[in-house]
């Protein structure tokens, strides 16, 4: 396994956040999900974070989540993503959601009996040891194609490598995202991510998985360069 140096983190980081700036966007990174929750709620034509990112529903420790915010020039919210870390060393993806450990800190008490998930990728059955897992991304309309997913892709990838090298990073996207291109730099995706449905959420969706190993990551952000891999 080859070693990056913390400088081409701290390049490969700064440099998508230079390009923010250029789009008139300030990002800054959190870890209070306290605090992150109430920025969402109170943001306009945000859908309703999942539970997965409500420490309500399932706590995040302390090193193992952050948040990404960015602002316009009047400091207004115009961009929001979040990440964590799941411990799989004992179980894989697939088993994860379909527990709804993946959503709920203790499912016998949060979940609905009606509550389920069902993950058809294969793929995700591999996916074992330290999973990061990017979600609830939102952009502010007036933002919206201006390149501004590679953006959030490039600052999700830097800080997520330097705080875990995670043996997998993925995500779960609607088709029709990755039919118009806005998911940028994962190198795989395979159909029947998960099929859920959270009743008291008002959840019903069928996402594909997408996913980077740990050593395409580490190429990634070694090279400097989000585009490299396309989904595939």
């Amino acid at each position: 396994m080859s070693i990056v140096s913390p400088l081409h983190v701290s390049r490969f980081i700064q440099a998508h956040d230079l390009a923010a700036a250029k789009k008139g966007i300030k990002l800054s990174i959190g870890f209070d999900f306290h605090e992150y929750l109430a920025i969402t709620r109170a943001t306009p034509t945000k859908a309703p974070t999942y539970p997965n990112f409500r420490p309500e529903r399932s706590p995040i420790k302390t090193g193992e989540g952050y948040w990404m915010m960015g602002v316009d020039a009047n400091n207004e919210v115009a961009l929001l993503e979040a990440a964590r870390l799941y411990d799989l060393s004992d179980s894989n993806f697939a088993d994860h959601l379909e527990s709804l450990q993946a959503f709920y800190g203790e499912p016998a008490i949060y979940a609905h009996p009606q509550d389920r998930c069902t993950c058809r990728a294969a793929s995700a059955k591999q996916m074992t040891g330290r999973v990061a897992y990017h979600g609830d991304r939102w952009i502010r309309r007036d933002f919206r194609g201006q390149g501004i997913p590679k953006i959030m892709a490039g600052i999700a990838r830097g800080v997520s490598f330097a705080m875990w090298a995670p043996d997998f990073l993925c995500a779960l996207v609607a088709r029709k995202r990755l039919d118009r291109g806005s998911v940028y730099g994962y190198a795989h995706y395979e159909p029947g991510g998960s099929a859920l449905h959270l009743l008291d959420e008002a959840i019903v969706d069928d996402d594909c998985l997408v996913w980077l190993t740990g050593e395409e990551l580490r190429a990634m952000v070694q090279s400097g360069d989000v585009t490299q891999f396309v989904v595939t």
